[in-house]
């Protein structure tokens, strides 16, 4: 029963709720007020910060996820052998992907990447003089909200070690008998049997990657010259600071909309390049 409360008055009717407030236009304090597809409407042809925050929320998904799985898949396959120490080098490096998106990393990352930082301070200790302003820059500061999601690749490096364990030992033995390379091994066997892994880590980062928020929220505030106004803080501005919680809604429905385009595109790529063990059977 309190699942059950909880899908209902946290997940269905808000769902809901939203979708027909897409369709009004709503200051949250007085009555709704049907307008049609107006909010759909000027979304498309009337606000260029719209998509300026979709370019720049897709920039930030396309190439932060890739680095991420492949950053994860390296510290994997490092950890592969286990030693004494290898359980608290997990648990260390997956620290971050459960502090990564609380404010207080967020202002410490802020604080980091400042002109008088500590990113700063380290390349002058290896001589190179530097008081680059990294969050007031158009073309750096989208980059340190891309180094802090490489950062927190500890939860797709357990699911590619778990997967790594699932690789039969036999056909790394049959291969060396047959003289293959670590090399060779890596994208003959590895990375094959591993790409049910990986089409799995992918919709996951993929998704949250679309759900971002707290990073631009508190890191940059979407500064500058909207460089980092990711798409989920523009929605919370239109919806609670700028009262337009109608057109609030449509835009969650129209993101909705290409999340599930993109996942769909995904499960649909997967026919030619996700292992299958039954198919080879």
């Amino acid at each position: 029963m309190p699942f059950i409360i909880g899908l209902f008055a946290f997940t269905l009717i808000p769902i809901i709720a939203s979708f027909a407030l897409s369709f009004t236009n709503y200051d949250i304090l007085s009555t709704p007020k049907f307008t049609g597809l107006d909010n759909y409407i000027r979304m498309f042809t009337q606000d260029p910060t719209f998509w300026k925050s979709f370019g720049v929320t897709f920039f930030y998904a396309i190439v932060s996820v890739p680095l991420k799985l492949i950053m994860a898949l390296m510290v994997a396959m490092f950890f592969q052998r286990t030693s004494r120490a290898t359980s608290v080098y997990r648990a260390v490096y997956y620290l971050p992907s459960i502090m990564g998106g609380s404010v207080a990393v967020a202002v410490l990352w802020r604080r980091m990447f400042a002109s008088d930082g500590v990113i700063n301070s380290v390349l002058q200790q290896f001589g190179i003089a530097s008081d680059i302003g990294w969050l007031s820059g158009t073309r750096t500061a989208i980059w340190t909200l891309i180094i802090l999601s490489v950062w927190q690749f500890g939860s797709s490096m357990l699911v590619f070690l778990a997967g790594l364990k699932q690789i039969p030992v036999t056909l790394y033995e049959a291969s060396r008998v047959d003289g293959c390379s670590r090399m060779k091994q890596f994208f003959k066997i590895t990375l094959p049997m591993l790409t049910p892994v990986i089409f799995f880590n992918l919709v996951q980062q993929t998704i949250n990657a679309f759900m971002a928020f707290t990073q631009s929220y508190v890191i940059t505030g979407g500064k500058p010259l909207n460089s980092t106004l990711f798409y989920t803080v523009y929605m919370y501005q239109r919806s609670f600071q700028y009262s337009e919680m109608g057109y609030g809604s449509a835009m969650a429905w129209f993101m909705l909309i290409v999340v599930a385009l993109l996942t769909v595109l995904i499960f649909r790529s997967s026919g030619s390049w996700v292992y299958r063990a039954s198919e080879e059977e």
